[in-house]
């Protein structure tokens, strides 16, 4: 058993298991779960909760910030030169991002466990350092055979980073202060998207600074970002609630003993049982428990239509007659939208408890406007085309970290949560690997009704799917409510 693991279970069994006290609305709706237990005041657990908010939540949305950057500044480079000068097709962009998506899921598992065994404290500053590395020497690609490299290289760096955020995340909160929380980490990959376009769109002006092309600044710039956030979180980011110290010993906020006693016990209390390490009974078990697997089909099906949107949309705005920093910058209205729509279903998941509804509403939602999408962009001119793309992306992804936080209120322990994250994020790239061949060339001309026409599909097909998931969990707690006093099992299923 490793150094890490050991910490972790001697510090988590020593403590006394305090005993129960009535919760405080008041804090409830600050976003904290207060907890039942009389060891701590509802003011002492609002306070040290109110410090994993200032230094692991924000550290770790940073990394999937510029993680985001650097996966899709891609669609930027392409309205910045970057194929002709690399004599590249859209056929062979398609592939790049198939490549690296593969290259995601090859790692995926193996790079939680190790998380899992071994803790963030330098895991994870380290892979944020190897994909920013990655990410700026794309910046030396000169013909098809780098770019197809380079795809899947970063993919393999990036495997690991979004399961391994989550699971953290889920070692500091509680289930039901998990959505809120869920939903700022992913306003880090979804401010990426809309941040990262209006970047480009000033980076892009340094076109023929010495003697190197707009594309080429954009991943030198967002590359070195990548690396210098690494160096953030390798001096700053604590490692668990029962290790809190960071590997420097600087810190962005003081966790006082009582700080870490509160922090790690009102995790224990929940009864979510620490994960030391992950075996493969284990891993076997959750990856057959078949009960949880529409989260990863609905994934796949809705989340992979985000793939065609990430690269193509600025360039979708340079064939409206937007020029090339223009399309950059009006691309970034969507990913604020997006924002928004991902805090909004975030609060109300954590407010009303309708975890299933809070992920079928945006996803039906979604639904609705790409079909107003491919109907009415026809007949509409160059800004209602712009529109109609803009609240498409806005739409987008409204639904993703809903998901995920009902995916993890149904595992009963942290060594559950760890794999089927892992399998969730799995699923995602799958679906995005997949529908990276969504947009062709040929179908470019008229704006991808086609491509459009498959998303529909695709995401009415999810939210089916997402249906069915409430159906079983609901037939699960019926049945697990008639066998209470038999000695069944009576673990019951969050709807």
């Amino acid at each position: 058993m490793s150094h890490y693991t050991e910490a972790v279970v001697q510090k988590l069994t020593q403590e006394q298991q305090p005993e129960s006290l009535s919760s405080d609305d008041s804090y409830s709706e600050k976003g904290i779960s207060v907890s039942s237990h009389e060891t701590w005041t509802p003011e002492e657990e609002l306070r040290a909760v109110r410090k994993i908010d200032y230094t692991v939540l924000p550290l770790l949305t940073v990394g999937l910030f510029a993680f985001q950057l650097d996966r899709m500044n891609l669609s930027s480079a392409l309205t910045a030169g970057l194929r002709n000068d690399i004599h590249v097709t859209q056929g062979d962009i398609n592939l790049g991002n198939f490549l690296m998506y593969l290259g995601i899921i090859i790692l995926e598992i193996p790079s939680n466990m190790l998380l899992v065994r071994h803790g963030p404290r330098l895991l994870i500053p380290f892979q944020i350092l190897s994909f920013g590395l990655v990410a700026t020497l794309q910046s030396h690609m000169v013909n098809r055979g780098g770019f197809l490299a380079t795809r899947l290289i970063l993919g393999l760096c990036e495997a690991g980073y979004i399961p391994g955020s989550l699971y953290i995340l889920s070692m500091w909160y509680k289930g039901n202060e998990l959505a809120r929380r869920i939903s700022i980490l992913f306003c880090g990959m979804f401010s990426g998207f809309a941040f990262g376009p209006l970047i480009a769109s000033g980076i892009v002006l340094l076109h023929g600074e010495r003697n190197l092309g707009g594309w080429q600044w954009i991943f030198i710039i967002e590359g070195t970002f990548t690396i210098f956030i690494a160096i953030v979180l390798f001096i700053f980011l604590p490692n668990s609630p029962s290790d809190t110290k960071t590997f420097t010993g600087v810190s962005l906020v003081t966790f006082t003993e009582r700080d870490s006693y509160i922090v790690r016990e009102r995790i224990l209390a929940t009864g979510i049982a620490p994960a030391s390490h992950i075996s493969l009974k284990s891993m076997l078990s959750t990856l057959l428990y078949w009960k949880r697997w529409p989260h990863f089909l609905a994934t796949a099906l809705v989340f992979g239509t985000w793939s065609p949107l990430t690269t193509y949309t600025p360039t979708i705005f340079m064939s409206l007659g937007f020029v090339r920093w223009e399309a950059n910058a009006l691309t970034a209205v969507g990913g604020f939208g997006a924002l928004c729509i991902v805090l909004l279903f975030g609060y109300l998941s954590d407010r009303t408890k309708m975890r299933a509804a809070c992920v079928c509403v945006p996803t039906f939602l979604y639904m609705v406007v790409l079909v107003l999408l491919r109907e009415i962009q026809p007949h509409v001119g160059k800004w209602g085309k712009y529109a109609l793309w803009t609240v498409v992306n806005a739409f987008a992804v409204g639904y993703h970290p809903g998901q995920n936080t009902w995916l993890q209120l149904n595992c009963k322990t942290l060594e559950e949560r760890a794999i089927s994250v892992s399998m969730w994020v799995m699923s995602a790239m799958v679906g995005l690997m997949c529908s990276s061949m969504i947009f062709q060339g040929g179908d470019a001309a008229h704006y991808y009704p086609t491509g459009l026409l498959a998303m529909t599909a695709m995401v009415a097909a999810g939210l089916l799917v997402d249906f069915a998931q409430a159906g079983i969990y609901y037939l699960h707690n019926k049945r697990a409510g008639s066998n209470q006093g038999t000695g069944a099992s009576t673990f019951l299923h969050v709807l």
